[in-house]
């Protein structure tokens, strides 16, 4: 059983930070990738980024320049640095494993940016 814990969400103001942490645990094979989507009330998931067990990564063109994804594999644990916020980051934000032809998600942590 793969189950995915996330932390660190929460209220912040235009142009602050947050650090999102989501750690893996369970029977997982060490070629996967894990990332992050985000869904705004009224829209869809998106993707915000992913980075590969070999540390190749993907970033929306929304937070490229803002946001920073990396990994310790190790502890198969995944961070998503979140700089210079903005009110369209507000959303509930999802942590995901890709392994084989599986998707694991998270719980789901909120980021509300707001003064």
């Amino acid at each position: 059983q793969v189950q995915l814990v996330e932390s660190g969400g929460g209220l912040v103001q235009p142009g602050g930070s947050l650090r999102l942490s989501c750690a893996a645990s369970g029977s997982i094979f060490r070629i996967n990738t894990m990332g992050w989507y985000r869904q705004a009330p009224g829209k869809q998931r998106e993707l915000v980024a992913r980075i590969t067990s070999s540390g190749s990564t993907n970033l929306a063109d929304s937070v490229k320049g803002r946001f920073t994804i990396s990994r310790d594999n190790a502890k198969n644990t995944v961070f998503l640095q979140m700089n210079s916020l903005k009110a369209e980051d507000t959303a509930v934000y999802y942590c995901n494993l890709a392994v084989l032809t599986r998707d694991y998600w998270g719980q789901g942590t909120q980021v509300t940016v707001s003064s």
